[in-house]
């Protein structure tokens, strides 16, 4: 900031507001993106910052603000302050802030959608097809649920009278990933601001820009200060510092099972804060020899490269019986050899690159541990072009059990499919894993399909789909794939804590 300009108090902080924005160039649109710390209603800068890079070419997008441990606590003080309002106002008030933000993100899809595929490598095309759209729905749902929270009444003892009034928690930490920014930021907003909690939002190092922008959208509908804040940083110290607050009530993370159970211990060692965590999976993709070939094949490969793979109930571990083995195989190696690999702005592109250099060398490593396994590569396991990060889409044939690549959750485009003889095996085999996100199901038989779903153990299973989603469905996950509900009115039991009113009546 100039030391020698000169103003009243609000035109200095507009003036450090303004110093917080840059312009970046995401294909054929310049978009202003503030890039501070969105606390207590204004967009400030701080100490550090740290580069968010487009993994197309690998080359810096701009400088983002880092949060230190010190701005959490004045988020957190923010969001505090706001509680004592917000979580008392009327129900339809909060859900009425809501539609507000959602008709602003509508009215700027476009910019979202391209500045998303900008920062995330995703196609311009499938943000403005997919992760807008949903996270614009997110938003307007739980702005509707808002003034429909219920809680239930009783006659007891002596005719005295009691309910249940359902609260909101306090101040709520999320921590969100960078596969989909912007809508696993709606998923958090929508039900924790709609049951009357304040929120500090911690946005992925990799990803921060569409947040962002999201936190100028709060700005300009006039949603009251402190009750959303915005920060960005690295998980040490910045989320450690989240997940640690001794005045945030709720942890909600979104992102790997190993960040999970540190996020679990800090939250537990605290003050014993809530915790909703939905994490990795290795999803099984079960296909039976009776299943509609076409139909499961095209399911499959959208359902291991949607993203570029980088999902984490994507369908990695294909399951295949063995009379439809072979044709499957050939099948879905075609399907995969079309896949058009190349920029994220380029109309004829269905698959942009991976999200940064970490992710590719990982991704590239377990390929490289397969092909040393002596797996059989059936397309794919190599990297594409000479800039960015580009993996081509991958399969490994006849792998076992014992392989790393089917074993641990890759986040990446890569599958792997194995042979299996009956129902009984495929099913000890699809639950031999500590994940239990997803699981797909392709037969004609329905009566085997719901026989098999049943014993599966995952929170979610697809029968002759993939990758379906509908906000009135929950999502989440079993064993080391976490617990709470994503979406549906489920995810409001996340953001809401019970209590019991007893009233005595006076007796005559």
């Amino acid at each position: 900031i100039n030391a020698e300009y000169m103003g009243t108090p609000s035109e200095c902080l507009f003036f450090f507001e303004m110093s917080t924005v840059v312009s970046v160039q995401a294909g054929n649109k310049t978009i202003q993106v503030p890039t501070g710390l969105y606390i207590d209603g204004i967009i400030v800068a701080s100490e550090k910052t740290f580069p968010t890079v487009n993994p197309s070419t690998g080359e810096k997008i701009c400088e983002v603000f880092e949060a230190s441990p010190a701005d959490v606590d004045a988020a957190v003080a923010a969001a505090q302050n706001a509680f004592k309002t917000w979580g008392f106002i009327p129900s339809y008030d909060r859900g009425q802030y809501l539609f507000k933000i959602a008709q602003a993100l509508k009215e700027r899809a476009v910019e979202f959608a391209y500045l998303e595929a900008l920062d995330n490598g995703k196609t311009a095309k499938m943000a403005q097809a997919a992760d807008l759209p949903l996270s614009i729905r997110t938003l307007e749902f739980y702005a509707a649920l808002a003034d429909k929270l219920e809680g239930k009444t009783y006659e007891t003892d002596l005719g005295d009278f009691s309910f249940t009034r359902h609260e909101p928690i306090g101040v709520v930490g999320a921590i969100i990933p960078w596969n989909f920014p912007l809508l696993m930021l709606a998923w958090k907003v929508g039900p924790a601001l709609a049951c009357g909690n304040t929120l500090v939002l911690k946005t992925s190092e990799k990803t921060p820009l569409s947040a962002l922008l999201f936190a100028q959208l709060c700005i300009d509908v006039g949603l009251p200060n402190g009750v959303l804040n915005i920060i960005s940083g690295y998980g040490n110290p910045t989320g450690a510092a989240l997940a640690s607050h001794k005045d945030v009530r709720k942890i909600a993370f979104t992102g790997s099972t190993l960040t999970g159970k540190k996020i679990a211990v800090m939250a537990a060692e605290s003050n014993l804060k809530r915790v909703t965590l939905e994490l990795g999976g290795k999803s099984p993709n079960i296909i039976f020899d009776d299943a509609d070939l076409d139909v499961a094949v095209s399911s499959a490969t959208m359902g291991i490269f949607f993203n570029h793979g980088q999902c984490c109930c994507a369908g990695s571990r294909i399951y295949v019986q063995e009379g439809i083995y072979d044709a499957f195989i050939k099948k879905f190696t075609e399907h995969a050899k079309q896949i058009k690999l190349g920029d994220q702005f380029s109309e004829d592109t269905h698959q942009g690159p991976q999200v940064d250099d970490i992710q590719f060398n990982r991704i590239m490593g377990y390929i490289q541990s397969a092909k040393d396994e002596g797996v059989e590569i059936a397309c794919g396991g190599n990297k594409v072009g000479d800039k960015g990060y580009f993996i081509a889409p991958t399969l490994f044939s006849n792998a076992s059990e014992d392989n790393k690549v089917v074993k641990e959750e890759i986040f990446g485009p890569v599958a792997c499919a194995l042979k299996f003889k009956t129902e009984e095996e495929v099913i000890e085999r699809a639950n031999r894993t500590p994940y239990g996100l997803a699981a797909a199901i392709f037969t004609k038989d329905i009566s085997r399909a719901l026989r098999v779903e049943r014993r599966l153990e995952a929170g979610t299973v697809w029968i002759n789909c993939y990758n379906a989603f509908d906000l009135r469905v929950p999502f989440g996950g079993y064993k080391e794939s976490g617990y709470g509900r994503e979406m549906s009115t489920y995810a409001l039991e996340s953001y809401t804590q019970v209590k019991a009113v007893r009233v005595a009546i006076a007796q005559k």
